[in-house]
């Protein structure tokens, strides 16, 4: 069987490509995992296109691996089994606002710039900003989080409804538009997060948010990652709604200073974000600032215009960057870890030890309201001996994480660079996900092997 020229049938000939450039595009990710080609790519425009390859592919049980825009980090859309990439960035629309309902409709492969840039008309937007400009399709598939995470919550807490195409090709809806409701099992929750292994997403209902009337941030430079971790504690017991809250550690600011033209204090450092009103903020803002002098603050700066706070935040999600521009030659590497907020300070020490015992250059971000933290570090690829050590280093602040009641990924997921610690941190729970995996995908072509061992 020709599986292009079968393809062809179903969709237009420009539409289904075996094209080895468009294989080498659709056979890896940003991270440093191993590429492999698909057999051939297809790029479906709506729901009926999507349920009909489905059809075919359960059919003849071909395997199908989900692609956004290729921006995961564990290798989740890279098709070791080969089969059918099916690319979603022509269902690219915006279906329906609901300003009212602070709701929006949308298909997969919508990014989430381009649905900011609508809901901007309507003075509304979508707090999930995991960096990169994913796919809302793919950020769901991941249970994507980032920095406003903090106060908004993660992919998970604004996914309203999801309509899915089963291995099978039969259609499902998992939640509605109402705002709660104790009706059945919480199927958002079980596919959100799912990875492509349990369904192909063609629509998602998401929960926006009102733009705030003003922001304001700010940088705060403590002498110890200990004391800055304390600080952001006491921020949030006093309620201060604060919405975004890094914490970066002196070694990345050296960086992100080299990188970014910046010169900011080379000490740990918390980039925070506060929105509200004007007279409200004025108050959180001195009060924010009383606390974390209480903790050995040596600088506090606002940065209260548009572009020094799109300056500030553009320091910090291109943190990767400049890495990347400081080794040429060498390939990124990054994980993520999430610990209760309490071992968070004890986690970033133990780690960023470990990174220079191991001699590796590398800088640790966290999105320290919520116990996550990442870790950047290059490695040349071709140099089989730092691969391995590269891979130690991973399982060490993994198992720091799993040993203090965290987790092997707060964001990333787990597609094929975390399925190691699977069984360590969900034991028995992981059968359960093993059977639900077998009960919707009996034939196993949905994603094959991401999340579990085959």
């Amino acid at each position: 069987m020709n599986l292009t020229e079968e393809l062809q049938k179903i969709l237009s000939r420009d539409r289904v490509t075996s094209n080895l450039t468009i294989l080498e595009q659709h056979g890896k990710d940003e991270s440093y995992h191993q590429p492999a080609l698909p057999d051939v790519v297809v790029f479906p425009e709506n729901r009926d296109e999507v349920v009909k390859i489905m059809q075919f592919a359960h059919e003849h049980e071909i395997p199908v691996v989900p692609f956004g825009r290729g921006s995961s980090l564990e290798g989740h859309v890279i098709p070791y089994h080969g089969g059918i990439s099916l690319d979603t960035s022509l269902m690219s629309k915006v279906l329906e606002i609901r300003p009212n309902d602070f709701l929006v409709k949308v298909q997969p492969g919508v990014t989430r710039t381009q649905l900011n840039l609508e809901l901007k008309k309507h003075g509304l937007f979508f707090s999930v900003d995991p960096g990169a400009d994913a796919t809302l399709g793919g950020m769901a598939a991941t249970n994507a989080s980032g920095t406003s995470s903090v106060r908004y919550g993660v992919m998970r807490d604004q996914v309203r409804d999801l309509e899915v195409v089963l291995a099978s090709g039969e259609v499902i809806h998992t939640g509605s538009l109402a705002a709660k409701s104790s009706s059945g099992y919480h199927l958002n929750g079980l596919f959100v997060g799912s990875e492509g292994t349990l369904g192909i997403f063609t629509e998602l209902t998401l929960q926006v948010y009102g733009i705030p009337e003003v922001i304001m941030a700010a940088r705060a430079s403590f002498p110890s990652t200990d004391a800055a971790v304390q600080a952001v504690v006491g921020i949030r017991s006093t309620g201060i709604p604060i919405a975004r809250v890094e914490l970066v550690d002196a070694h990345s600011i050296n960086q992100v200073n080299k990188h970014s033209g910046t010169s900011y204090e080379e000490q740990p450092t918390l980039f925070l974000e506060f929105h509200g009103n004007q007279a409200g903020l004025n108050q959180d803002v001195e009060f924010a600032k009383e606390i974390v002098t209480d903790y050995g603050c040596t600088n506090f700066v606002f940065e209260t215009d548009s572009k020094s706070r799109n300056q500030l935040w553009d320091a910090r999600h291109n943190l990767a960057y400049a890495f990347i521009h400081g080794a040429p030659g060498k390939k990124f590497m990054t994980t993520d870890v999430c610990v209760p907020i309490e071992e968070l300070a004890g986690a970033i020490e133990n780690t960023r030890l470990t990174i220079n015992q191991f001699g590796f250059e590398g800088g640790i971000v966290g999105h320290v309201g919520d116990g996550n933290f990442h870790v950047v570090f290059m490695i040349d690829l071709d140099n089989e001996k730092e691969v391995q050590t590269a891979k130690e280093l991973n399982a060490h602040i993994v198992d720091y994480a799993l040993t203090r009641g965290g987790t092997c990924t707060g964001e990333h997921g787990v597609g094929v660079g975390k399925r190691i610690y699977q069984q360590k941190e969900h034991g028995n729970a992981l059968e359960t996900m093993r059977l639900i995996k077998k009960a919707l995908d009996p034939k196993g072509i949905l994603n094959p092997g991401k999340i579990f061992f085959d």
